[in-house]
């Protein structure tokens, strides 16, 4: 094994980046970053704690679902879920956050960096309600870097293109958790009832594991 220990390694062996990659970082919102944040459905938020210990948790709603406050800060609203609250610590001892916003079929990402905060509460909250349901609380974000990210890592994973994808063998939700978490007092049947899509969406916006 040989170990990348220092900058100065890395840059030797990837190089300087292309002036066009270096100086494509912003620190308000562009009109076209506000276009894509509301066509998005779909970001991942990534936090740390102040030891370091990561995470980072997937958010979806109907596209647009995260709130544009002004030129320099979003909210993501947060919907009831497993009460794990990983990243929402992880913020309270480590503000600092990376989000990416994902539209199916675009192999570009949009990249927002910054710094968050929890709200249990703002005016903004009644313009975030999905199916009658105001969030419990919201991550807002104060904007210090916001890029667009190539499509790379799309195109060679051919993530949005079905006759690209490997053969999924993998079992159901149901007989994953019953495997890989022995403590579990369900049966594998009252899990896979839990886990069907008809009673699964009846949780989407209330608590529940």
């Amino acid at each position: 094994m040989s170990e990348i220990t220092n900058a100065a390694e890395l840059r030797e062996l990837l190089g300087e980046p292309h002036p066009r990659a270096a100086d494509k970082e912003r620190v308000a919102l562009h009109p076209r970053d506000r276009q894509w944040i509301a066509t998005a459905p779909f970001v991942v938020l990534a936090t740390s704690d102040a030891d370091g210990n990561c995470d980072a948790s997937p958010k979806g709603d109907p596209a647009g679902f995260v709130q544009v406050i002004d030129d320099t800060t979003i909210a993501i609203p947060e919907r009831p879920g497993n009460r794990r609250a990983d990243g929402y610590l992880n913020i309270l001892s480590n503000p600092h956050v990376g989000v990416i916003f994902l539209i199916p079929g675009r192999n570009e990402t949009l990249r927002v960096n910054g710094r968050a905060r929890l709200v249990r509460d703002a005016p903004y909250f009644d313009d975030m309600i999905v199916k009658g349901h105001r969030p419990i609380l919201a991550v807002e974000v104060a904007i210090e870097q916001i890029f667009f990210h190539c499509a790379k890592a799309f195109m060679r994973s051919s993530l949005w293109k079905p006759e690209g994808w490997p053969q999924d063998d993998l079992p159901g939700a149901a007989r994953l958790a019953k495997e890989v978490q022995t403590n579990l007092t369900e049966t594998l049947e009252q899990l896979e009832e839990r886990y069907a899509p008809a009673n699964y969406e009846k949780l989407l916006y209330s608590t529940g594991g």
